[in-house]
């Protein structure tokens, strides 16, 4: 068990099932529930700007400042899949099955669209 930030959790890999039942119990012990989808776009959108910002500041030209608050790109990252989580199960989408699909795509349609590595 691990625990961070006085959140206690196993350290277990889950499947995208089992993830999007436990944000889906997280968020409904709350009266407000989910956001609305376009509120949630707004929150997406203000999550992934933090991820740019700071891709920008590790790798790009552009140097955190001195009092600026220490953030990672993990943390940000962890921040818009929590958001992407939301949004699914705010719309009823089965990711695992969204995922499936999107790869099935990139098997298919867009199998030569890049070099592979010659083996």
């Amino acid at each position: 068990m691990t625990q961070l930030g006085g959140y206690r959790f196993v350290s277990e890999r889950k499947t995208l099932q089992e993830i999007q039942q436990e944000v889906d119990q997280y968020i409904g012990q709350f009266k407000e529930g989910y956001f609305s989808p376009l509120a949630m776009m707004a929150r997406m959108t203000e999550e992934v700007g933090e991820l740019a910002r700071e891709i920008n500041h590790y790798y790009g030209e552009k140097p955190k400042k001195s009092d600026e608050e220490a953030k990672t790109v993990e943390e940000e990252l962890g921040d818009v899949f929590f958001i992407v989580l939301c949004f699914a199960n705010s719309l009823g989408i089965d990711l695992q099955e969204a995922f499936d699909r999107i790869m099935h795509k990139f098997h298919t349609r867009d199998k030569n669209r890049w070099t592979r590595i010659e083996e």
